[in-house]
């Protein structure tokens, strides 16, 4: 399979106190995840997506209650933040399947979940751009881990074991599909939230939107009353 064409030298130059502070938080977390997983991506993967997930559902909440109270339309906000969190918890049900967690691990993805959920709650609250920002820091971080990552593969260092069942049926790969071309379609899921944040960001604050990489095509998760229709 060949990777996804995504542009890997994307970041948004910190402008103004708000993205400084997004940016350095951002700094902060990502020292912290290469100090605790050093170069154990697969157990990286793990813990990390479990945060990732959480920005989406709290916007998509926040975004949609402000719409009910203000009678107005979304233009379209809620189902891509929706989108996003849901994408973000298949990649954390895909490297469930690659790198088992720890019981230790299960116990920080516990507690670091809900600091990180009231946290970034109360920072959508005070200040929507700079959420959104963060958000966009954090995946052009991710950018680079996965490809990181596709190094230790490329250079022997992490096995390229078989695709999980999970994420050939949810990206549409081929039966034969490994490791290496999960990552290089998770990579590209990342590089399409880092844009569509960066551009939320960018949105709030009055400035040009940009362009956003495409997202890599996958299947619709359909509610359970469709598959009992």
């Amino acid at each position: 399979m060949s990777a996804p064409l995504i542009d890997l030298g994307v970041h948004h130059q910190p402008k103004g106190l708000s993205d400084r502070i997004a940016f350095g938080f951002t700094q902060a977390l990502r020292w912290t995840a290469d100090t605790f997983f050093a170069e154990r991506y697969g157990h990286r993967a793990v813990v990390l997506e479990t945060v990732a997930a959480v920005p989406g559902m709290v916007g998509a909440t926040i975004n949609h209650l402000a719409c009910l109270r203000r009678m107005c339309d979304d233009k379209g906000w809620i189902k891509t933040l929706m989108d996003e969190a849901e994408n973000e918890r298949m990649h954390l049900m895909t490297f469930i399947e690659v790198s088992k967690p720890t019981v230790f691990e299960r116990a920080v993805i516990i507690g670091v979940q809900w600091v990180f959920y009231l946290f970034f709650f109360a920072l959508y609250l005070v200040s929507s751009k700079t959420a959104h920002r963060v958000v966009g820091y954090f995946e052009e971080e991710a950018v680079i881990s996965y490809t990181h990552y596709l190094a230790e593969i490329d250079e022997g260092r992490s096995p390229n074991v078989p695709a999980p069942e999970i994420a050939k049926r949810y990206w549409g790969l081929s039966e034969d599909a490994t490791l290496r071309d999960v990552v290089l379609v998770v990579r590209a899921d990342e590089a399409h939230h880092r844009d569509v944040n960066h551009g939320f960001a960018n949105e709030l604050a009055g400035l040009p939107v940009g362009s956003i990489a495409e997202c890599p095509p996958h299947v619709t998760l359909e509610p359970n009353w469709k598959k009992a229709a």
